[in-house]
């Protein structure tokens, strides 16, 4: 029998509303493959939240009757927040130049991961997202782009655009709004991945203080979960690039990790990444590639290695436990998943709940701290951090950001 699969173009209309067709009625020539059918047709749809029954109906949400609710916006903008959706939107903006792990595909092909992400903004998060792929690669044109479409959303979520214009996009935004602005491959990662990591440490009765980490990979992620954990108060934490570890000694560093290598590496180490996993408490990858076996042996007793890169871990978990106390990986077919659903559904639902004005670093760590909290007494090497299927973790996130938000003054409700 053909799997089923949700097709707004097809005639057939369930009882909700959803229409569907089957895979053998796509008319392909080609072999069923089931993500080309789910997938055809698109992953989303726009569904009106009011009735239009009638013409009593029709002159309400329409003619004549949303002038009265369009000239009281005029009169007072800030309604614009009780009569529209703006406050439950977020546009997840891209230009396709650094898709999963696809690379600079531009932004046709960029829709269905970003569709992909405004289904689970929906689904995890109960958050409304429309997908945006810009034809542009500029930072200015995608910046201005972005400003004046900000009247119609609550927050914008930048995803997949490569590093270092990535940084400069989200900050330049966030000087020009007063929304939420929040880069998933950025910060999403390095939340999850210091929720994970806060529990790693409980399990084996330490603290991040007591931590000393390696980071494989100088792009978005890795400069930001660096960034983030030092301010979460691990004990020392380096980063290393393609050409081995980024350090103050090094001529031939962009703007971005010349920061980074003032912040970071307080242990002085130069040279490979195999040389500063030597003795190390922690291994992130967020770069691909492989750590060979013998780096990973050289690591602290009771080490922590998250080897995060898709498909292929940097350190594969059969050989990760060998030597380390808790393994963590991207894949869902591997226990203890770094996965950013976990967070940016949350995060944006209690900025978006307190209209926020921003995403603060105080806000993203009450995210961690309550995502690691979820696990709870449950705490196992195969378990620190929750399923994203945990009903559990979104409510939990949503409350600590909204209340981080009102304490530190961002919000405006």
């Amino acid at each position: 029998m053909a799997a089923e699969i949700v097709n707004p173009r097809s005639d057939s209309t369930t009882d909700s509303g959803i229409q569907r067709t089957s895979a053998a009625d796509t008319g392909a020539d080609e072999p069923f493959d089931p993500a080309f059918a789910l997938h055809r047709g698109g992953k989303m749809a726009v569904q009106s939240t009011v009735p239009i029954r009638d013409k009593d109906d029709l002159s309400l949400a329409y003619t004549p009757g949303v002038a009265k609710v369009c000239s009281a916006i005029a009169d007072n903008p800030e309604l614009v927040h009780d009569y529209t959706w703006k406050s439950q939107v977020v546009a997840v903006v891209t230009d396709g130049t650094a898709v999963l792990g696809l690379g600079d595909i531009g932004p046709e092909a960029s829709l269905p991961v970003m569709e992909g992400k405004a289904i689970l903004f929906k689904q995890f998060g109960g958050v409304d997202a429309v997908p945006i792929a810009l034809a542009t690669t500029s930072v200015e044109e995608i910046v201005d782009t972005v400003v004046r479409l900000a009247p119609s959303f609550g927050g914008v979520n930048l995803e997949d655009i490569s590093a270092p214009r990535c940084f400069e996009i989200e900050r330049k935004l966030q000087e020009r709004l007063d929304i939420p602005v929040f880069h998933d491959d950025q910060h999403g990662t390095a939340v999850v991945t210091l929720a994970a990591l806060r529990n790693a440490a409980k399990l084996s009765g330490r603290t991040l203080g007591d931590l000393r980490g390696v980071i494989s990979g100088a792009g978005a992620a890795g400069v930001a979960i660096a960034k983030f954990l030092l301010e979460a108060g691990i004990g020392d934490v380096a980063v290393a690039d393609r050409k081995g570890i980024v350090s103050r000694d090094r001529d031939d560093l962009t703007d971005v990790k010349r920061e980074l290598a003032e912040l970071t590496n307080r242990a002085g180490i130069s040279g490979s990444l195999e040389k500063a996993l030597a003795g190390a408490d922690v291994f992130i990858g967020v770069s691909g590639g492989t750590v060979p076996e013998a780096a990973v042996a050289s690591m602290a007793p009771g080490a922590y290695v998250f080897a995060m890169a898709n498909p292929n871990p940097e350190v594969h978990p059969e050989v990760a436990h060998k030597y380390a106390a808790v393994v963590a990986t991207g894949r869902s077919d591997f226990p203890n998943q770094i996965n950013n659903v976990l967070a940016f559904p949350g995060i944006f639902a209690g900025a978006l709940q307190v209209r926020a004005s921003r995403i603060t670093e105080g806000m993203k760590i009450a995210a961690a701290n309550a995502l690691a909290d979820v696990v709870g007494d449950e705490l196992a090497a195969d378990y620190v951090i929750p399923s994203p299927f945990d009903e559990r973790v979104a409510p939990a996130v949503t409350a600590a950001v909204a209340a981080a938000a009102r304490a530190e003054g961002v919000a405006r409700r």
